[in-house]
């Protein structure tokens, strides 16, 4: 049974992103909770401003990258190098990957996970458009990498963790392909307040980056045991006001807040 919830909620998060990445407007338009952005007539632009990206980051990339995605900005806690190896788990339309493959130089490497094939038919399209050629998308669940043992320097997400029913084996597999000394440096939601069994049972929530939020103790439990140390989780109050939008009138922002992540394989 808990199996068959996994592969549920897998398939809904597929199909939900899966139209986001075919869709012809930038935000996703969802009629449901969504962390995709607000409703049809915001831009993905103005979302990600709200997220903490600059108007530099955003002009940087490929048109048809920026989605409206997230809940944060990873790219300001990454601390990237000139010739690191960078993954982004949930790489959608390429946004991150696009900022990451500029900031680790022609000497470096990002690589894009992502388990919607439409988005990695769309960030592929966005590379080649604009001549990335340091960027590497690949078809994958976060939970099982198409990545090489202790092969990256720093691992990038964005609102995508919490999507995943296995969040143990996400933190297991991060922790295996990076180096020793390899960083996580995630923007995600957590949960600030207990959901009840209607809410956690939503895939709509679940899509919409509510209801598979883990609790700060839990994170840092998983974190943990997966042999991650130094580990830091900085909920932001201020987000409220952003997720407040993502379902106007439901609360949910009393439920959730987004958190920047940040870890330490020894």
């Amino acid at each position: 049974m808990k199996t068959q919830k996994q592969d549920q909620i897998r398939g809904a998060v597929r199909e939900a992103y899966g139209k986001i990445a075919t869709a012809e407007h930038s935000s996703c338009g969802c009629s449901a909770s969504s962390c995709c952005g607000t409703a049809d007539d915001t831009s993905a632009t103005d979302i990600s401003r709200n997220l903490g990206y600059s108007a530099a980051e955003m002009a940087a990339v490929p048109e048809g990258a920026n989605l409206g995605l997230g809940c944060g900005n990873p790219q300001a806690i990454a601390a990237l190098k000139p010739g690191e190896t960078v993954l982004d788990l949930g790489s959608g339309g390429g946004f991150d990957c696009f900022l990451a493959a500029r900031a680790v130089g022609e000497a470096g490497q990002v690589i894009g996970v992502d388990m919607t094939a439409e988005m990695i038919v769309k960030a592929r399209h966005n590379a080649g458009k604009a001549g990335f050629t340091n960027v590497d998308f690949r078809l994958g669940e976060m939970e099982h990498l198409p990545v090489a043992d202790s092969v990256v320097d720093a691992i990038l997400s964005n609102c995508v963790i919490n999507l995943s029913p296995e969040k143990e084996k996400v933190f297991s597999e991060a922790f295996r392909v990076l180096k020793p000394g390899g960083r996580l440096a995630i923007s995600d939601v957590v949960a600030t307040k207990a959901m009840s069994e209607d809410m956690k049972n939503d895939l709509a929530l679940h899509t919409g980056c509510i209801a598979g939020a883990a609790t700060v103790l839990e994170l840092e439990t998983m974190l943990t045991e997966a042999g991650f140390r130094s580990i830091r989780i900085t909920p932001k109050a201020g987000s409220r006001a952003f997720i407040s939008e993502w379902l106007p009138g439901s609360g949910i922002e009393d439920f959730v807040v987004s958190a920047a992540i940040e870890a330490i394989k020894p």
